[in-house]
């Protein structure tokens, strides 16, 4: 269930703050534990979604918010694009259900980044479906910021990814 997880995270942030000295190698550790979970959550999500394959980033990152987040933490995000390119998209998160039982960070934790789990296991679900991305944390309500924004980053322009397929 959704509290039991989030429970369990903060217990294993919790460890990992106590294994780990600095801030930046537990943000690598939870990017990384992500990843996987990612890797392996995009085939449950394929086939208890049962949608189609997206068009465009814009349709991708849409999926993300409204599909995905909404199947695995009972919340929707809304998106904006933040390039005219078209391959950067925001995922604003009015509510974020893993910082549910915490209510800051210690000052000495200033620059963790508590769910970047979220970023690796968006990160690990794109490459699984052949879409490289940069994957995360432009604001965080833990840090004080207003909103909770995950930056999400296509690597290939769209006119790129037709051209392979050709």
């Amino acid at each position: 269930s959704r509290e039991l997880f989030v429970l369990t995270y903060g217990a294993l942030v919790a460890q990992l703050c106590k294994d780990y000295e600095k801030d930046e190698d537990v943000n690598i550790c939870l990017d990384r534990m992500g990843y996987g979970i990612g890797i392996r959550l995009i085939d449950d999500f394929l086939a208890r979604s049962a949608v189609k394959k997206c068009r465009s980033y814009s349709e991708t990152a849409d999926m993300i918010a409204q599909v995905a987040f909404k199947m695995y933490l009972g919340i929707t995000a809304s998106v904006s694009c933040t390039s005219a390119a078209g391959n950067e998209f925001s995922l604003i998160l009015d509510k974020n259900p893993l910082v549910d039982f915490v209510e800051e960070l210690p000052a000495e934790r200033a620059s963790l980044c508590y769910c970047n789990l979220l970023c690796g296991v968006i990160r690990g679900a794109l490459e699984m479906v052949h879409l490289a991305a940069e994957v995360t944390f432009l604001q965080d309500r833990l840090k004080g910021d207003a909103v909770t924004e995950i930056g999400i980053t296509f690597l290939r322009k769209a006119e790129d990814r037709k051209h392979k397929r050709n």
